[in-house]
């Protein structure tokens, strides 16, 4: 989800400006609907929405105008891919208290990745964490092992994030319960994720650990409000300016 998505209008479907159109996916247990925004007068512009499972849905295309009904334009099929990140995203909240597993994470800080393959990671793991059914209970600390011991020495998600330098995964880290009590705790080697930061040189990265104010690091998904109510969530990416309705069906 959240990446951008055009849609090419043929030349029997020229009509007048005051026609808006807006896109429908409907899913096995999620439907969205988004508004869109006219590049000019053959092309439209949206935000495919975020999606609660890897699967193809319906898609249509319709056009409404004032003192007219709905028209539907056009149907296709779009496909939800299971991709890397979502499997790192996957393994990592599943090895929230697994000290092995966020030990071997080490080696990744330790081959040095390039700042673009970095940078390339966090924009896409944090994406894929925000649409994640967690299970309930689960917290950064030690997924949903409520028993955990913060008094133990260990590795825990944060470290992972902050030893990488993955600001939007730490950022979205810090909303989750566990997150700020995550900041206190020491590795094996007496490392908090703060003293991390500040060891590695990450200045944001600190900044935003240390900060009461800090905000949300810039990004393409970031770059939204959303306000859920019940079943419903709207979604407003000013960028494009548009709109988007999840509703559970």
């Amino acid at each position: 989800g959240d990446c951008l998505i055009t849609v090419q209008l043929t030349e029997e479907d020229k009509v007048e400006d005051d026609v808006v159109f807006y896109l429908v996916f409907t899913g096995s247990t999620v439907q969205h609907c988004t508004s869109t925004r006219k590049i000019n007068p053959r092309s439209l512009e949206t935000i495919a929405p975020g999606h609660d499972r890897c699967e193809t849905v319906r898609v249509v295309l319709c056009a409404t105008q004032e003192g007219h009904p709905v028209m539907v334009v056009a149907e296709e099929s779009f496909q939800f891919v299971q991709d890397e990140a979502y499997d790192a995203a996957q393994f990592l909240a599943t090895c929230a208290g697994n000290q092995q597993a966020l030990n071997f994470t080490r080696f990744l800080d330790r081959s040095r990745p390039p700042a673009a393959d970095v940078e390339l990671l966090d924009e896409k793991v944090a994406l894929a964490f925000r649409h994640l059914k967690l299970p309930a209970g689960w917290n950064v600390l030690g997924g949903a092992d409520q028993a955990l011991n913060e008094n133990i020495p260990q590795e825990t998600l944060m470290h992972f994030a902050v030893r990488l330098g993955l600001l939007r995964l730490t950022w979205f880290l810090l909303q989750q319960p566990g997150g700020r009590g995550a900041l206190s705790i020491r590795n094996t080697e007496g490392a908090t994720p703060v003293s991390l930061a500040l060891e590695k040189g990450y200045e944001k990265l600190h900044q935003l650990l240390t900060e009461e104010e800090a905000r949300e690091p810039d990004s393409w998904s970031a770059l939204s409000h959303t306000v859920h109510s019940g079943d419903y969530c709207v979604k407003h990416h000013p960028g494009l300016d548009v709109y988007m309705l999840t509703a559970e069906t």
